[in-house]
């Protein structure tokens, strides 16, 4: 790609970013650590800035106790030569990290920051974001705990990753009443195959409110890309159970409208379903993974599309959430419950 990618303005925060984010959940789990390294010198080298990743990454392998996505991405930054300058860095707290060690209380949040520091090798947190909501927690000790980290330098700017519209209400209520640090971005579930959940509840607050949003699975487990077409397609696939869900009439009509597309525009269909992401309103950047330098040269072409109206309509009428049983349930995790 020669081209160099528009900025963004990521809501509030001080920081812009390219149209597309590297999800970082492959880093030290389908991506071993050399191959991390050239995905993400190609990232960047591309005009790219910004990478995501959680603390709890890849915690769900056997063998795996999570952090070993940052650690990996640490070791890249070690290496140097500007590297860390050129990265809007982000990251993510909450998910159980062993007995005891999850949640949005303070000395939790205190501890995990301390050690999402250690593996990233950095000084820094630019983007610290709450991996789920935590009702144990008043949702003021969370605030002002995220204001120490702010306010100390670690970290430089705060989001929500799969809050509801009432908790992302309360959580800025709250920030704007005491005068307390805000949630400036929200990462929710989103694509072209689970659009109500998140049309139908926070989009609004996040462009009430001036949220930037970074969707995550916006190739919907890769069904969006073309590859899965039938269960024979599935075989020997980890994410399989999730595709699944997609294998049915209104999947195949989203897959036909992609293919359409593609075929006007030459691109791919990942390519279509991600520059669809990146033409939403509410939309900063979509977040994508990639395992091999073709697939993440084939996403980054993403932002060079640029669908026209007529395909955008095109794209809506086919995905159109009014008769979608949605797959959000079945995927992202549960908000830590108020006992």
């Amino acid at each position: 790609m020669t081209e160099t990618p528009e900025r963004r303005q990521l809501g509030g925060t001080p920081f812009t970013i390219a149209p597309l984010v590297f999800g970082g959940n492959v880093f030290g789990w389908t991506a071993d650590q050399p191959t991390s390294f050239r995905l993400l010198d190609r990232f960047v080298d591309a005009g790219f800035n910004a990478i995501d990743t959680a603390d709890v990454y890849s915690r769900w392998i056997p063998g795996h106790v999570g952090g070993e996505s940052e650690t990996v991405i640490g070791n890249w930054l070690a290496k140097g030569e500007g590297r860390r300058e050129r990265i809007l860095l982000a990251t993510k707290v909450a998910m159980e990290m062993g007995p005891g060690e999850k949640g949005l209380s303070r000395d939790h949040m205190l501890r995990a920051v301390e050690a999402s520091l250690r593996r990233l090798k950095t000084d820094r947190i630019d983007l610290y974001q709450s991996h789920i909501a935590d009702e144990e927690v008043p949702i003021e000790e969370t605030l002002r705990a995220y204001e120490e980290l702010i306010t100390s330098g670690k970290v430089l700017a705060i989001g929500a990753s799969n809050y509801s519209p009432a908790q992302l209400v309360e959580a800025l209520d709250a920030s704007e009443a005491q005068g307390l640090p805000r949630y400036e971005t929200l990462q929710p579930w989103y694509n072209l195959c689970d659009r109500a959940e998140y049309e139908n509840g926070p989009e609004q607050v996040c462009r009430e409110r001036g949220l930037g949003v970074i969707s995550y699975f916006g190739l919907a487990s890769g069904f969006l890309s073309g590859k899965y077409r039938s269960e024979a397609d599935l075989a020997g696939r980890p994410r399989a159970y999730r595709v699944r869900n997609y294998l049915n009439d209104r999947g195949f009509r989203i897959l036909a409208a992609i293919d359409a597309v593609g075929a006007e525009i030459g691109a791919t269909p990942a390519q279509v379903a991600l520059s669809w992401l990146m033409a939403r309103p509410s939309i900063t950047a979509p977040i994508a993974s990639a395992t091999t330098l073709d697939q993440l040269d084939e996403i980054l072409g993403a932002a060079r599309l640029g669908l026209g109206p007529e395909q955008m309509a095109r794209l809506d009428k086919a995905s159109a959430p009014a008769d979608a049983a949605s797959t959000i349930g079945d995927g992202p995790p549960p908000v830590i419950s108020r006992k």
